[in-house]
């Protein structure tokens, strides 16, 4: 069995009139401890508590409480050993204190009905600025919405149009294509013409050439009718010097 241990402690604070006592004997006697704890007229709180000093040493710790209410600013501790002098754990009140205690509570309870009015309040007032915002925002989301819509049937003009440029494009590109064709017939046409205008000059020039071979050949007859005519002068000649003509 562990030894046992007695800690006086006196809690300096925001600890009187405020259920800081209620919690203090809860947690005792959950944890099986013996002792009492009082309200102090100089507005501490002196615990005495007697244990298992393990217990003892959790107990100091839990005992130091802040929350809403209740702000331990300060625990003096004392340690001893144990008297075995309590049956269990209680409160030690004065004369009068159940009353004062209740016109505490009751005091309380107002100050914490007007802490939930302003809650409400508040909630109230955040509840309308979400309201507000909402509307707001659906306003937004609204116009949004119609912006979007101008911004779609822009594009769908914006396509319109530009479906009907391709199509001129395309037209124009049809045309273009008729006319390189049409060039292009021509041009054959032409081609064809050159050609036959060709084979004809060929068939002049060969005329021409045949001509031509035929006045050399008329050229060279008339020489040699000419050197004949030369030859028989010269015989005539001849025969006149002889006499014999």
């Amino acid at each position: 069995m562990y030894p046992m241990k007695r800690l006086t402690a006196y809690v300096s604070g925001n600890v009187q009139r405020v259920g800081y006592r209620a919690r203090v004997i809860k947690i005792a006697n959950g944890m099986g401890l013996k002792g009492f704890v009082e309200n102090l007229n100089d507005g501490r709180v002196r615990i005495i508590a007697e244990g298992e000093e393990e217990k003892l040493k959790l107990f100091e710790e839990i005992i130091d409480i802040r929350n809403t209410l209740i702000k331990v600013s300060s625990i003096e501790k004392k340690h001893s050993e144990a008297i075995g002098d309590f049956g269990g754990f209680y409160k030690l009140v004065e004369t009068g204190e159940t009353d004062s205690r209740l016109d505490e509570g009751i005091g309380v309870l107002k100050d914490m009905k007007e802490v939930l009015i302003l809650i409400l309040n508040k909630q109230e007032e955040t509840i309308s600025e979400i309201k507000e915002t909402n509307k707001n925002l659906g306003s937004k989301m609204d116009l949004m919405l119609e912006k979007q819509d101008d911004t779609i049937s822009e594009i769908k003009d914006t396509n319109a149009n530009l479906s009907s440029k391709m199509d001129l494009m395309l037209e124009k590109q049809d045309d273009t294509i008729s006319e390189i064709r049409d060039t292009n017939a021509n041009l054959g046409s032409k081609m064809d013409l050159m050609h036959e205008k060709q084979d004809e000059t060929i068939f002049e020039i060969r005329d021409m050439n045949s001509s031509l071979n035929d006045k050399m050949e008329k050229v060279l007859d008339k020489s040699d009718i000419i050197e004949l005519k030369g030859d028989v002068s010269e015989m005539k000649s001849a025969l006149r010097a002889k006499g014999i003509i």
